[in-house]
């Protein structure tokens, strides 16, 4: 009995780990990670398209953007890495295809993390977008 509940478990969790990257290491893992469950958090670029047959559909491009404090210190902040992600035509980019309702925050230079699973086609299929959005949250400057 005590081994039918282990096995459950361990089954469970298994199949609903994901794996939390950046949009480099989900590029870098080629196909290893095709059809995986993933959590990939980036930035979006442009805004995205929203399909004109079937309005719970959209599709739009996330940048790179690093993970490490340290690193987003070095490019002078978040908002400059924001900028730098969404400018910079050499960063590594994916496209992202959801069929659902648009989050209202969903647009030009926000913070996505998407839940969701890397298509044969390079295409990462989400079929959850999560919106950051930490400006709501700073504190307002001192006078």
């Amino acid at each position: 009995m005590i081994g039918a509940v282990i096995f459950l478990i361990a089954s469970s969790t298994i199949s609903s780990s994901r794996y939390y990257m950046t949009v480099d290491e989900l590029l870098g893992c080629g196909d290893a990670i095709v059809d995986k469950p993933v959590q990939v958090m980036g930035v979006v670029v442009g805004d995205p398209i929203v399909s004109e047959a079937d309005s719970l559909g959209l599709t739009f491009t996330m940048a790179h953007l690093p993970l490490d404090k340290r690193v987003l210190e070095a490019e002078g902040g978040l908002e400059a890495a924001l900028d730098a992600a969404v400018n910079d035509s050499q960063r590594n980019r994916v496209q992202v295809e959801y069929e659902g309702a648009s989050p209202d925050l969903l647009q030009h230079k926000a913070q996505v993390i998407v839940n969701g699973r890397l298509g044969e086609d390079g295409i990462l299929h989400a079929e959850e977008l999560l919106m950051k959005c930490p400006s709501r949250y700073e504190a307002l400057p001192s006078e």
